[in-house]
């Protein structure tokens, strides 16, 4: 390439894309002049190499869904070249540079960069369209999980998740039984067939549709994004509130890696836990076949005694698992990607006690144990063609849980009562769609289907002899097509507009009264979910946006109230409006201050909810019209090189304006779990303190404002309201690192759920204290 058309250049790099977008790269390997004009051409970008020597070297080539930054990363190695930047889309290839040495003790630390323009941008993947964080139309919180981090807290799986962002919230009714919220988008504070309020995602694979939060561990995870709901338009069913991404690290072709992480643990007044977690990345086949493994023991120690009983530290939890995937790259044109998780999870007790008693104690005649079992098996293929991505992908999932409460007391005796339940949940999920129009065309169409079907057994009676009760059986099947897309208006205005169809058919029976098929209860409906959007750029550090959008639940069978061996009914669709204003000043990135905040209005027909009756047993109901008004929003200041402050609030009002005949009462009616502020302050710092070694952490404040447990005066109990401080640190000796981290600092024994067991609810006198001050040493190293 000897003859540069440097004005053309130019052009390109207006019209172009950004380096940042994640986009599919299949080059061969070669000569070099080939690979960067192969990599020119499927990147949207102009590069030029005008050394012919240069061009005349062996080039590895590069495969994968990478930014094309990384990918001319990945295609230069070993080829004594360097890449040069003039803006996003304009590159030059050249000899790399060899620094002069300088005589120097010690460097000065560095000023805050000044960083042109086309600094790399966050992409929002989980729009389906790879779009920047600065266009995305609407409220999403991406957190990018640093290693060191991720070796210290991934065994907290979505409680670490919770912490970091004020926003999402969940139930305390124990790991892998709680149900998750975003920005106070909760219909209740129990667990039945409704589906969730928040769609769950590993990468492209549906984790969960009616049950609660799996809790996988965040071992070997890359990011996590959370766009805020409804977002029925592209997920459909289940994500009211809206969707939690975890994006894993993929498997790597080239190169053999492992990390390993360990770490014990003390909590205040209770035992010892302890956590342990590896990777290994195996490349099979040089460029072509990966398998990346993950392996993980978790034991949360527990802190509530039963003196009554011996025990002491009956809540003990421990947890299992391990993800495996593999990758085969350029199978005919396609990149696979297709693997395994199993999550085991197994509580010997409730960790919830009783005013009146003493501290962190509780007596029952009975042990209430719970255990979750998860696995989920999926195949993902992708392939590029041209300036667009076709991605399909299939996924099963079996979910079992099995729980236990003491029901002594219920019918009026004082004799030992055992209600069980138990949900078995299989899960059928398959997306195809196909995405493309780069960073300022950006749309996608595509289809998708979901069959659910959840058996809940039930048993209550003496604990060596209950006798079954009325269970349900709900069949869930959903077909949709969807759509969206981007397109500029006017020169600084960008307009959004998609729609979701979809054909729901629920059919639900009791278990022990079979019916003919013909008579089966059932709905079929036909919905349709749109969306619509204006995103406005005045200026480059400003931009807002206004966003519209819907979503929906469907209906099902639900055991009634009275708890009868042969009662039923139904509970009909909810549907979720929410409109949005948001601003955004500032690049977190490139600029030392920034500003994101949204005011948003949700209004919520027909809310669906998991209930308790007064004898304790579940139900599900339509509790009536609600709506929620607030702001969201985030402060970054990175104060200096080596320090950065985040600030992250909400402020919400919910009201139950138009409660269905059951639940009226007089006063004000806010909606479950929906906490009237909650707010974080953090402060991270990272130094290099000696040559190789790096010193980090971070301190924060947590506060949850005050909420109520449910509707009704059964349920009208006072959660929430107290402040949490953390603290860790990590210091890291290149590949080795040593970390000590101390949780509730001040050992707050706040309020945090306020139900334990649904059969002494009725006395108003449960709550579940905050877990004590908790010590970590952990080590973790890579190699």
């Amino acid at each position: 390439m000897r003859n540069v058309n440097w004005a053309a250049l130019a052009a390109a790099s207006f019209f172009g894309v950004g380096i940042a977008h994640a986009q599919r790269f299949d080059v061969p390997p070669g000569r070099l002049g080939a690979v960067a004009a192969a990599l020119g051409e499927q990147g949207g970008a102009t590069i030029a190499v005008t050394d012919p020597d240069l061009a005349a070297r062996r080039s590895p080539g590069v495969r994968g869904n990478v930014s094309l930054r990384a990918a001319l990363d990945r295609a230069l190695r070993g080829t004594g070249a360097e890449a040069i930047f003039y803006d996003r889309n304009t590159v030059r290839i050249v000899r790399k540079r060899v620094p002069a040495k300088q005589v120097q003790r010690r460097p000065s630390p560095p000023a805050p960069p000044d960083l042109p323009d086309w600094a790399p941008e966050i992409v929002v993947t989980a729009s389906k369209q790879s779009i920047p964080i600065d266009s995305y139309p609407g409220s999403v919180k991406l957190v990018a999980l640093d290693p060191g981090w991720v070796a210290r807290n991934a065994a907290g799986g979505t409680a670490a998740i919770t912490k970091l962002l004020p926003s999402v919230g969940s139930t305390n009714l124990g790991s892998a039984r709680n149900k998750l919220f975003i920005r106070g988008i909760a219909d209740s504070s129990f667990n039945g067939p409704t589906q969730a309020t928040v769609g769950q995602y590993l990468g492209d694979v549906r984790l969960n549709y009616n049950a609660p939060d799996p809790n996988l561990n965040l071992y070997d995870m890359q990011r996590i994004e959370v766009l805020v709901g409804p977002q029925g338009t592209l997920y459909g069913a289940s994500s009211l509130g809206g969707i939690i991404r975890l994006v894993p690290n993929e498997p790597d072709t080239h190169a053999l890696s492992t990390t390993v992480s360990a770490g014990v643990s003390g909590t205040r007044l209770g035992g010892v836990g302890g956590d342990g977690a590896t990777m290994l990345n195996l490349p099979i086949a040089n460029g072509r076949v990966a398998v990346r493994f993950v392996a993980f023991a978790t034991r949360e120690a527990g802190y509530i005694d039963a003196p009554a009983r011996g025990r002491r530290n009956i809540n003990n939890t421990t947890s299992y698992g391990q993800r495996m995937a593999w990758r085969v790259e350029d199978l005919w044109g396609f990149t696979v990607d297709f693997g395994s998780a199993t999550h085991n999870t197994s509580t010997q007790d409730g960790q919830y006690t009783v005013r009146g008693d003493p501290p962190l104690t509780r007596d029952n005649a009975i042990a209430q144990p719970f255990r979750n079992t998860y696995y989920l098996a999926y195949l993902t293929a992708r392939r590029k063609f041209r300036r667009a991505e076709l991605v399909s992908t299939t996924s099963i999932v079996r979910h079992d849980l099995r729980t236990i409460f003491d029901a002594t007391g219920h019918d009026g005796s004082g004799a030992p009562v055992r209600y069980e339940e138990n949900n078995n949940i299989t899960l059928f999920n398959q997306e195809t769609r196909l995405s493309g129009g780069g960073a300022r065309y950006p749309w996608v169409v595509g289809i998708s289907s979901i069959y659910n079907i959840s058996a809940s057994s039930r048993s209550l009676g003496p604990p060596e002899a209950p006798a079954r009760i009325a269970g349900v059986l709900n069949q869930q099947a959903e077909a949709a097509i969807f759509g969206q897309l981007s397109r500029p208006l006017f020169r600084r205005l960008t307009g959004t507009i998609g729609g979701r169809v979809t054909f729901a058919r629920n059919v639900g029976n009791l278990l022990d009264s079979p019916v003919e098929k013909s008579k089966e209860p059932f709905i079929n409906e036909l919905r349709f979910s749109p969306t619509v959007a204006l995103d406005w750029h005045p200026s480059r550090n400003f931009s807002a946006f206004l966003h519209y959008q819907q979503g929906y639940r469907a209906g099902g069978l639900a055991v009634a109230p009275s708890g009868s061996a042969l009662e039923s009914r139904k509970f009909a669709t909810d549907d979720l409006i929410m409109s949005e204003f948001g601003i955004r000043l500032g690049n977190q990135e490139r600029d030392r201050l920034s500003v994101r905040a949204a005011f948003f209005y949700a209004d919520w027909n027909n809310i669906q909810a998991d209930l308790i009756d007064r004898s304790g047993l579940p139900y599900t109901a339509n509790i009536g019209s609600g709506r929620i008004y607030g702001l969201d929003g985030d402060i970054i200041w990175r104060a200096s090189p080596d320090l950065t402050i985040t600030a992250s609030a909400f402020l919400n009002n919910s009201d139950l304006y138009a409660p269905a005949p059951e639940f009226v009462a007089p006063g004000e009616r806010t909606l479950p779990n929906v906490a009237r502020n909650g707010a974080r302050a953090v402060a991270a710092w990272r130094r290099e303190i000696a040559s190789g070694i790096t010193l980090s952490g971070e301190a924060s404040l947590r506060h949850v404002g005050a909420s109520r447990l449910g509707v009704g005066p059964l349920l009208d109990i006072p959660q929430g309201n107290y402040s949490v401080g953390d603290i860790g640190s990590r210091l890291g000796f290149g590949r080795f690192g040593i970390s000590l981290d101390v949780t509730n600092l001040g050992d707050v024994r706040g309020n945090s759920f306020a139900f334990g067991n649904p059969f002494g609810l009725a006395q108003r006198n449960q709550m579940t204290p905050l877990r004590p001050r908790t010590i970590r040493l952990g080590l973790d190293a890579r190699f």
